[in-house]
């Protein structure tokens, strides 16, 4: 047996004892698993409509800053020093965009993969951004907002700067260890 198939073996092992423990050990401790689960997901679903207006906000301003040609304005400014340690226009835009929306990051990480390749370095440093970083003002906007908190006191400041230290500590990363 190879080591992929082991790996695959005892992935599929750990779903099952999640999929049938935990609804056997609650049961066997007197839970009434079905209600429960059925009140958890009417509790879920009731969390996402509340979330809707927000989601909503974050993804057009998002749109908005790109269609404006922001975007392309803010990313024609990358420094020479900056583009000669990894730093394009294109992981420039998709360090900014980050913050704003995982699925429009996203979609600039798969343009990069696209015109460079899925074994570019420009690729792999796109891809260690997006696992080091987080959607800060999108999880602000609608998390936050979701249980009306209005004053984030230094959430945005803590969370922009850790996507920041995030970023570099990529590019380090990345130059490291791909050259």
């Amino acid at each position: 047996m190879s080591i992929n198939e082991l790996a695959s073996t005892i992935s599929n092992l750990i779903l099952i004892v999640f999929l049938v423990g935990i609804p056997v050990y609650g049961a066997l401790r007197g839970v009434k698993v079905y209600e429960t689960f059925v009140e958890g997901a009417k509790q879920g679903f009731e969390i996402a409509v509340n979330i809707i207006p927000y989601l909503v906000a974050i993804l057009v301003a998002v749109g908005m800053f790109r269609a404006s040609g922001a975007m392309e304005i803010v990313t024609g400014l990358v420094p020479s020093f900056l583009q000669d340690m990894g730093i394009t226009s294109e992981i420039l835009a998709l360090a900014l965009t980050r913050p704003l929306s995982g699925a429009a990051s996203l979609g600039i990480l798969g343009e990069i993969v696209s015109s460079h390749g899925a074994d570019s370095f420009q690729a792999k440093l796109g891809s260690v951004i997006l696992g080091s970083t987080e959607t800060t003002l999108y999880v602000v906007a609608v998390y936050f907002g979701s249980v009306c908190i209005t004053r984030t006191k230094y959430a945005i400041q803590a969370g922009l700067l850790a996507d920041l230290v995030g970023v570099i500590a990529s590019v380090v990363v990345c130059r490291f260890i791909f050259g």
